[in-house]
């Protein structure tokens, strides 16, 4: 007698073996590898020179954010290590499945243990592998949306199947001789109807088709890639990215570990390859000083510590306490993001510009539906702020001609010139870190913190939104009063 065993659920926390496929885990693999290349990119000569020279001091961030490069550099820093945090821990799951202790070896190499320390020589091995992490991206990226039309095709050839049989619904004979027939004569008909149907034929080639893509896509992609090899590719970049975190600020930003003092690429390559338990190809990096300028700071951001590590454990005698680099990331609640209203002024201020642009255009009926909305997005501080100041100017308008009108228009250029860019690296900081499905495979350079509205000071983002509001009235009254006396002219 056979006994049955009972069906038991998959375990998807069991390791599945080194040379085991990643199947359908490659998309959560995709967007890890994506977030590195990100990282990456955002890490390189050009972006690093862009934010030091362009978004640390833009008169915007100066205002409204602080003057000190110190504490600009410690935003931005902290704000590179917490997203590399967030890529480690899935390379770091996916390397439990492989037999890889990745948690650990992040661990080591972020409380500087003496085994753990990696030069910057191994920048360059994340860039010689960037050009093959980009193609599985981009194929897995292509294998999620082909999938995605072929669940539809399917749905849709079961919808005209299920269509099918229910023209042939009717009472079942009672005799076996006329079942017989009428199941015959059914089947028959639906033969005849699912050839002669129109789109029939066309929907199943283009589901056969759309099948044969899928599987191509899937050879390509990261779904036939070895937990392996897609680990071991992104430990390194992962431990490449940290490592040129350290060699671009280690030398401003306290709690970063120190670089190797002295150290051969074989040596480098050969301790990585230990810890990593994979081959490594030779690498180097190199990167350029940043000039430290201190000033006057107008905002303080808390500095704590932590005494446990992100991911994994520190080695053991190591009793150095991490910086909490996510905790560095809280804005205090003297600024607009303390508030927790950065997205809503940001909003306010990008509908501002496009009022503007209908107004330039001539767009008047747009105008005035987009400068309601605009009004109703304000916080109610906010709105009673605009009407006040407008009562208390129409208490004394003087003339109101041309001259004046265009006095307001430059004044609202002048504040839109550094508070329009602060608004759309606002719109854009929040969109990549809301994981949705249209940016989860973006590894474009990032948008920091720093060049937002969430460390803005939060009164002077409010003089500064009250005073565009109102001149933008202005401007619109004058607008419409003048083409009125040209229509009654």
């Amino acid at each position: 007698m056979v006994v049955q065993k009972p069906w038991l659920p998959v375990d998807l926390r069991l390791p599945a073996g080194p040379q085991a496929s990643l199947g359908i885990l490659a998309f959560e693999a995709a967007a890890a590898m994506s977030k590195l290349l990100s990282l990456h990119r955002s890490l390189s000569d050009q972006e690093v020179s862009r934010l030091r020279s362009d978004a640390m001091r833009s008169p915007g961030v100066a205002y409204l954010n602080s003057t000190d490069q110190a504490f600009l550099l410690r935003l931005a820093c902290a704000e590179l290590v917490v997203s590399l945090d967030a890529a480690a821990a899935a390379v770091a799951r996916l390397g439990l499945r492989c037999g890889l202790d990745f948690g650990g070896v992040y661990a080591c190499l972020k409380a500087g243990a003496p085994d753990a320390r990696l030069d910057p020589l191994v920048a360059k091995g994340l860039r010689v592998k960037a050009k093959k992490m980009e193609r599985l991206v981009a194929a897995t990226a292509k294998l999620c949306s082909e999938m995605e039309a072929l669940d539809e095709l399917e749905s849709a050839e079961r919808k005209m199947s299920v269509r099918g049989w229910s023209r042939l619904s009717g009472p079942i004979p009672q005799h076996p001789q006329a079942a017989a027939a009428a199941a015959a004569a059914a089947q028959q008909q639906q033969q005849q109807l699912a050839g002669d149907s129109p789109g029939a034929e066309s929907l199943r080639q283009e589901l056969k088709t759309q099948q044969l893509k899928v599987k191509r896509l899937k050879e390509e992609s990261l779904w036939n890639q070895s937990y392996k090899k897609a680990v071991g590719l992104m430990a390194r970049a992962a431990c490449a990215v940290f490592v040129r975190i350290c060699s671009i600020f280690g030398p401003f930003v306290p709690g970063l570990p120190p670089p190797l003092p002295s150290a051969t690429t074989d040596s480098v390559q050969t301790r990585l390859s230990k810890l990593l338990h994979l081959r490594s190809g030779k690498a180097k990096a190199s990167s350029g000083p940043i000039t430290r300028r201190d000033g006057p700071s107008r905002v303080h951001p808390p500095v704590t510590s932590n005494s446990c590590p992100i991911i994994g454990r520190p080695p053991p005698g190591q009793h150095k306490s991490p910086t909490n680099w996510r905790k560095l990331l809280d804005a205090p609640p003297s600024t607009v993001g303390g508030a927790g209203l950065d997205q809503q002024y940001a909003n306010v201020i990008v509908s501002a510009e496009e009022l503007l642009r209908m107004e330039a255009e001539g767009r008047q009926e747009e105008a005035a539906a987009e400068r309601a909305e605009m009004y109703e997005m304000l916080p109610a501080k906010l709105r009673a702020a605009v009407r006040s100041k407008l009562r208390e100017w129409w208490r004394d308008p003087g003339p109101l001609d041309e001259a004046l009108a265009r006095g307001w228009k430059d004044a609202v250029d002048r504040i839109m010139a550094w508070l329009g860019p602060m608004a759309r690296d606002t719109v854009q900081w929040q969109a990549e870190r809301n994981m949705d499905r249209t940016r989860r495979f973006d590894g474009a350079p990032l948008a920091y913190v720093l060049q937002t509205l969430r460390w803005a000071d939060k009164d002077k983002a409010d003089a500064a939104i009250v005073e565009v509001l109102v001149a933008l009235s202005c401007v619109c009254w004058y607008e419409e009063r003048r083409r009125g006396s040209v229509r009654l002219g």
